[in-house]
């Protein structure tokens, strides 16, 4: 188990130390849990009366919420990002492979940097590049000439199809697929036929894409995936969607084809995102929300009707099928004026 001095971490964070630097850290933990030896945060003031109850030996916080805790702590302007930078101290997560296993098939032309670890059974075909330190976790397919870049690291069973790029540092959870066929085809009398794929999926370096996550490749151009993007569960990016740098896409998202979303947007969970538009830099879609129009102007973005009780959401929705005639009745109105 690792721990260290509370000193130690105020150092390491970059944190001011209040209380006694000396007492020993053993881990992390919400306010309600935490024991001694451990360690929490507050970042919204709201929960200043949970620390009357609180047993953790150090807490990390703002200074205006110093006066409300009589114990150690560590003061930060922002202690929701120190507590992200706490947690990585702690952190037992293994690593999806070490070394590299023998059921692995590798193909004789594959470069594989230095300090590569390949899992259990995983498939690296021809033409491939790993980085320095790379790790491909069990049973993952790296198909033909794809690169996947430097400490890059994939969970068990994720895909990456021929060609495709992933940059450096990136993190991608099990199941995930990288550069399936995007959803291409013409129709000849009611036969579809399709139309091959020619395009790629290129990721930044820095990215995180969750557990299940599909990203398709371009018809002909590439798909593109911006650095610092962040992705979560069981999204659908589909072909030659473009998204810029530090967005953050939470689950359940769907976005149509040739779709621009701009730097640092955020996009909430069950979204639904129309295609062959654009959307600006810096927008805020809350969740489950509709897109059907391109978004110009950075800001926060709505749609849909928030959850009623069933009797009153009846009635709204009986108001809302109503609305074309109240809207003639209204006119009419008007014109007699």
């Amino acid at each position: 188990m690792f721990a260290c001095k509370l000193g130690q971490l105020a150092a390491q964070l970059g944190a001011q130390l209040h209380g006694d630097g000396e007492l020993t850290i053993t881990g992390v933990a919400s306010m309600q849990s935490a024991i001694t030896g451990q360690i929490t945060f507050l970042s919204d003031k709201k929960h200043r009366s949970e620390l009357a109850d609180c047993k953790a030996t150090a807490v990390v916080m703002s200074e205006e919420n110093l006066e409300y805790w009589h114990g150690a702590a560590l003061i930060v302007k922002d202690p929701y990002l120190t507590y992200a930078k706490l947690v990585q101290l702690f952190d037992t997560t293994p690593l999806p492979a070490q070394g590299i296993a023998p059921s692995a098939v590798i193909a004789p032309d594959a470069v594989l940097g230095n300090n590569v670890a390949i899992g259990a059974n995983a498939v690296i075909e021809s033409g491939v590049v790993l980085g320095d330190g790379a790790i491909i976790g069990a049973g993952c397919f790296i198909g033909k000439n794809a690169a996947i870049g430097a400490n890059t690291k994939l969970w068990a069973n994720v895909s990456v199809y021929h060609n495709c790029i992933i940059g450096a540092h990136c993190l991608i959870q099990s199941g995930t697929v990288i550069g399936a066929d995007g959803f291409g085809y013409a129709n000849d009398r009611g036969k579809w036929v399709k139309i091959p794929q020619l395009g790629r999926v290129v990721i930044g370096d820095y990215v995180e894409i969750g557990a299940s996550t599909t990203i398709d490749r371009g018809a002909l151009d590439d798909t593109i995936i911006g650095n610092n993007v962040i992705i979560d569960n069981q999204c659908q990016i589909a072909h030659n969607d473009i998204i810029g740098d530090g967005t953050a896409v939470a689950g359940g998202v769907i976005m149509a084809g040739s779709l621009k979303i701009g730097r640092h947007c955020l996009i909430g969970g069950a979204s639904v995102i129309n295609g062959h538009m654009e959307i600006c830099d810096q927008v805020t879609v809350t969740g489950m929300g509709m897109v059907m129009r391109p978004i110009t102007e950075p800001g926060i973005y709505s749609s849909g009707i928030p959850l009623q009780e069933n009797k009153v959401w009846r009635k709204t929705a009986s108001l809302v099928l109503h609305i074309d005639e109240m809207n003639k009745r209204l006119k009419a109105l008007e014109k007699k004026r």
